[in-house]
């Protein structure tokens, strides 16, 4: 069995990160990782820090705000001598959890770009960019995404928006205009990020090379999260109230679901984007495999991180 070194993961304070993240704590000596917790900084990233090493972790806290480009190049420039100079042991997994749905389409991130497309996706593409020549194989890369990129029954009785793709530059753009955008707007962003990951992961495989596995973890519908603290208080409390509904997923069994899918011998062989919804391996809707778009994607990515002043997401193979 391979040692399971160090994990990385982003968004550790609240909810589905949260209990990962104690989760992979909690495992027995020989069986836990250390862990580097992106999140932003101060007391909730230090109080779950604190969980973590009472249940026997080595951690690090790494604070960086999502939003901001230059605070991901930061952050992984800080991981990446932690482990040169091996404050931790090795790379073995990145946890790409963290993520927003903003209720308003025309909110920016501090590089001007659309606020769920930059955290949901650009933020983990510049971070992971940054760290291939920093993982030891074998490793894992595990992204968390989400159903809502099309539309079932339910989803549509809900009135859940399904992806409306475009190019990716014009993802990136903020909506226009005075007026508030509706929910529908904020749904189909997130939809839309959501589908960006799963482009992501498959074209991330072809250039990680083989050394590093990539797969997708969607937690089950868990309402009620701070993911829509930005949405309008109705929706809120709808959200609350059907979280309450039996059956329906929680941060609390989600949580060492996600630890799993990164330590795990279970999922060690999951690859090229492999989808898995809680426990189930399964297979992703036709609209999400599209080899021009996901070409497009990683094109576009390298464009707009390097807009803002990052460098082009690399093709390091491991």
């Amino acid at each position: 069995m391979t040692e399971p070194g160090t994990v990385l993961i982003t968004g550790p304070t609240r909810n589905l990160g949260r209990h990962a993240v104690l989760a992979m704590a909690d495992r027995p000596d020989g069986q836990r990782p250390d862990l580097l917790l992106v999140g932003r900084a101060g007391r909730d990233l230090t109080a779950v820090a604190d969980e973590a090493r009472a249940l026997g972790a080595r951690v690090h806290e790494i604070g960086c705000d999502l939003a901001s480009l230059a605070e991901v190049r930061a952050a992984a420039a800080t991981a990446h001598g932690l482990l040169a100079d091996g404050a931790v042991r090795p790379l073995r997994a990145l946890v790409a959890n963290a993520g927003t749905m903003s209720a308003d389409t025309r909110r920016v991130s501090a590089d001007g770009y659309e606020l769920t497309f930059a955290v949901n996706h650009l933020a983990h593409a510049q971070l992971i960019g940054d760290l291939l020549i920093s993982f030891t194989a074998p490793a894992r890369v595990v992204l968390v995404g989400s159903n809502t990129y099309h539309a079932n029954f339910w989803r549509k009785l809900l009135h859940v928006a399904e992806a409306e793709w475009t190019d990716p530059v014009e993802l990136a753009r903020p909506a226009g205009g005075e007026r508030t955008p509706g929910m529908e707007a904020s749904g189909i962003a997130y939809s839309n990020a959501k589908l960006a990951i799963l482009y992501y992961a498959h074209e991330l495989q072809r250039q990680a090379g083989p050394g590093i596995n990539v797969s997708v973890f969607e937690p089950g519908w868990m309402p009620g999260t701070a993911l829509g603290r930005g949405a309008p208080p109705a929706f809120q409390a709808m959200s609350r109230a059907l979280g309450r509904i039996p059956g329906v997923s929680t941060p609390q069994r989600s949580g060492p679901l996600l630890a799993a899918m990164a330590l795990d011998k279970r999922w060690a062989h999951l690859r090229d984007g492999a989808f898995v919804v809680k426990t189930k391996l399964t297979e992703a809707q036709p609209v999400a495999h599209d080899r021009g778009r996901e070409r497009r994607l990683w094109e576009a990515t390298a464009e707009l991180l390097e807009r803002a002043g990052a460098s082009p997401t690399p093709d390091t193979k491991i």
